[in-house]
């Protein structure tokens, strides 16, 4: 229920007990307003029913305040040239131009336009670009950039359909009595946040490549669809001299990009950090504690149950998923996938006939 629909409900529940009571004075002791209070509501419900009782704002635009239409299209303009500009560096330079107006006039207009931050400013340049097919300015591609990276510094992903970036990276499970230390390789689909994991013993490049060729690939490929590029830390298991590394031969061999992550920066592959994090909460903690494991393949086999139902019964709140299971969203948009795929490989080969 919002704020206006609350205050609604109020002025209605002041006019209903007076009715009950008969006694405007009793029901507004009750109500804790002003007889006055209640006439003024009452001649308004009277008048105009429900409508008549929203909150209006007494604020009323100085339109004689305003900078000329000539003034504030060129602020808008200049918004989209220099989307990375603040306030006051935009104020600067439009001086320069003979456009005078403050910094604050500035985000006034911005503010008025849906302009207000860098990252709105980025986006009505898109569209306009793609409206206009205007061709970008180097600063402007500089702005798009630097947006970018942010994004990825963030955690935040660009991706476009299923098998366009894969996210793999090295969970320590724990001890095991008898058995010692257990790692989790993972590997999630960036877009559909579909995953898949398997348990080792170490931390070794043929163990990140096993994943790949024992689960990920067969599942694309009996998808009709293959993995573009994969993003890693920069941990020895994902990184070394690309003749003699197992992962990176392996990924050499299959025609997949290895995109890294920013040195320090773990949240940059924050996908996977957050599947740990539920994987953590809803498996192993909860299985450490009903069962004693005595083995790997004991553990693997109940985690494999649970990773089936993560990836088909379990609803995901994701930016993509909206509340549907990942393997739902990988199955919707599969369709786009192939096209997008099928006519990249197809640019690709006429290339190369070139």
């Amino acid at each position: 229920m919002t704020t206006e629909e609350k205050l609604i409900r109020s002025k209605m529940s002041l006019l209903d007990l007076a009715a009950y009571l008969k006694n405007v004075s009793e029901a507004c002791r009750v109500m804790g307003c002003s007889r006055d209070t209640f006439y003024r509501v009452k001649k308004a419900y009277d008048e105009g029913g429900l409508e008549a009782l929203k909150e209006k704002s007494r604020r009323k635009p100085n339109i004689k305040n305003r900078v000329s239409e000539e003034v504030e299209e060129a602020i808008v303009a200049f918004a989209l040239e220099e989307p990375a500009y603040g306030q006051k560096r935009a104020a600067d330079t439009l001086r320069q131009r003979g456009v005078f107006i403050s910094p604050a006039g500035v985000r006034c207009v911005w503010l008025r336009h849906g302009l207000e931050t860098f990252a709105k400013r980025l986006r009505r340049l898109e569209e306009h670009v793609a409206k206009t097919g205007e061709v970008l300015t180097e600063s402007q591609l500089r702005a798009m950039e630097k947006a970018k990276e942010e994004k990825i510094a963030h955690g935040e992903i660009e991706t476009e359909h299923g098998g366009y970036l894969g996210a793999q990276d090295t969970f320590y499970v724990g001890v095991l009595k008898g058995v010692g230390r257990v790692y989790q390789q993972t590997f999630i689909d960036t877009y559909s946040a579909v995953a898949f994991a398997k348990l080792y013993t170490t931390k070794q490049p043929i163990h990140a490549a096993d994943l790949l060729n024992d689960r990920v690939i067969p599942f694309f490929e009996e998808k009709g669809l293959r993995v573009l590029r994969i993003l890693t830390d920069r941990g020895t298991e994902y990184c070394g001299r690309a003749d003699q590394h197992d992962y990176e031969l392996y990924l050499a061999l299959n025609d997949i990009d290895n995109s890294k992550t920013k040195a320090k920066s773990p949240q940059t592959n924050g996908i996977c950090e957050r599947f740990h994090k539920t994987v953590l909460d809803e498996f192993y903690r909860v299985a450490f504690r009903k069962k004693i494991y005595r083995g790997v393949e004991e553990l693997q086999k109940d985690l494999d149950h649970w990773m089936e139902r993560y990836n088909n019964e379990r609803t995901h709140q994701g930016k993509r998923c909206q509340g549907r299971t990942p393997m739902e969203t990988f199955e919707a948009n599969l369709v786009l996938a192939k096209e997008k795929i099928w006519s990249m490989t197809e640019q690709d080969r006429l290339t190369v006939a070139a």
